[in-house]
């Protein structure tokens, strides 16, 4: 166990057993601080970042069915909508006026939706708002609108690109083995599908994030089954050289920027929280992450599902991110997630973890660095909001500000 932790720690590659043989064995305290080791290493400045973004969702409209979805409904449903573009652009526009960099334009698989539909909305986000960098979909809405247009992949991920997606969410990940997967999204394409779909993209000039959910009744091993296949995923892309066409320095490889597993939801959805994941189990794998991805630059923790406390905890794990204060998300909080935070809240959380807070955009380059306190933002209206905004009758409505304690 100590040979092994100390070879992670230096940098070494670990083996799928070895990762699993970690999370269930090791020390707590001791797999903590190699993974906090390799934080050091790899960033010893000291500097943890965040960023300032909005989920906007453009339907709800769903086709997969997924089982541990509260946000979906079936097509015809009478709760089914479809924001019009001009609310679309005015949720936009609120997001810059609040210092947001990025937009998250994410929804179901509706069944109308093909890639023309995507061409669309990016072209005109971009169009309206060209310093907003959209990070938008996931595989799965891509293998989606290809299958509805009756196009190839490769066409598709082009054509969205040339529109103005800038980057791909890790979005529909979930559990890419295929047991837990089949048992929670039967609808949906497989893991390797989905790696299929980031492997193009990222050849494609593309990069992305990977997620996980964890909590549905999957196992220790399938855990780890997960990462690997994002890990091997993104050893191709460092073998080829991918790069990424939004960064300038050629040096830059393209690929999974960063990792974000996150925990299940349990409210308003099929699985009805039967299984979770403990706080315990979050932590651990937060560090075997660390120690797993030696070719992934970034791990973030997930405080909007696992609370802030256990996201200050997890910067000492081996996190280097502590993602978004999202103006609006509806899809984890419609699933119970009643987590939220202000802009000054996650830059005490960082700072109170022995960290220098610094606002970054949606490729990691640091925008402000906070090194004290004079430095921080004085924008008190920048806050998170765990319910949902979204309108079903497509009407605009300004985000509701709240007094920051």
């Amino acid at each position: 166990m100590d040979s092994i932790l100390q070879r992670a720690a230096d940098g070494g590659r670990i083996t799928p057993e070895e990762a699993l043989l970690l999370y269930t064995d090791a020390p707590f305290h001791a797999l903590g601080e190699a993974a906090d080791a390799v934080r050091r290493r790899r960033y010893p400045d000291g500097i943890v970042t965040y960023l300032i973004d909005r989920n906007i969702n453009y339907t709800n409209v769903c086709v997969t069915a997924c089982k541990f979805c509260a946000f979906f409904r079936a097509p015809k449903h009478k709760e089914g909508w479809a924001h019009p573009m001009e609310e679309i652009l005015h949720r936009c526009g609120e997001a810059i006026d609040l210092g947001a960099t990025q937009v998250m334009l994410q929804g179901g698989h509706h069944p109308e939706f093909g890639v023309e539909y995507y061409e669309d909305l990016f072209s005109n986000v971009k169009q309206a708002y060209p310093q907003l960098a959209i990070h938008s979909i996931g595989p799965s809405e891509i293998l989606h609108m290809a299958k509805v247009s009756g196009v190839s992949l490769e066409e598709a991920i082009l054509r969205i690109k040339a529109a103005g997606l800038d980057s791909i969410a890790g979005a529909g990940a979930e559990m890419l083995p295929d047991r837990p997967r089949q048992a929670i999204a039967p609808l949906k394409e497989s893991g390797a599908r989905w790696i299929e779909v980031m492997t193009i993209a990222h050849r494609n000039g593309l990069s992305s994030t990977a997620t996980m959910m964890m909590g549905t009744g999957e196992t220790n091993i399938e855990r780890i089954e997960h990462i690997r296949m994002i890990r091997d995923c993104q050893d191709l892309a460092v073998a080829n050289g991918y790069r990424d066409d939004a960064v300038e320095t050629s040096h830059q490889v393209g690929g999974f920027r960063a990792f974000i597993p996150w925990t299940y939801q349990p409210e308003n959805n099929h699985l009805k929280g039967r299984t979770q994941a403990t706080t315990m189990e979050y932590l651990r794998f937060i560090a075997v992450s660390r120690l797993f991805f030696d070719n992934v630059a970034h791990l973030q923790a997930s405080w909007l599902t696992t609370g802030k406390d256990v996201g200050q905890l997890a910067l000492h794990l081996g996190v280097d991110d502590l993602g978004s204060i999202m103006l609006e998300e509806n899809v984890i909080s419609s699933a119970g997630a009643r987590h939220r935070s202000n802009l000054h809240e996650l830059i005490w959380m960082i700072r109170t973890a022995g960290r220098i807070p610094a606002q970054r955009e949606t490729l990691y380059r640091h925008l402000a660095v906070h090194y004290t306190e004079a430095d921080d933002p004085t924008d008190e209206r920048v806050v998170s909001h765990y319910s949902s905004i979204a309108m079903p009758e497509g009407g605009r409505k300004n985000l509701p500000l709240v007094e920051v304690q």
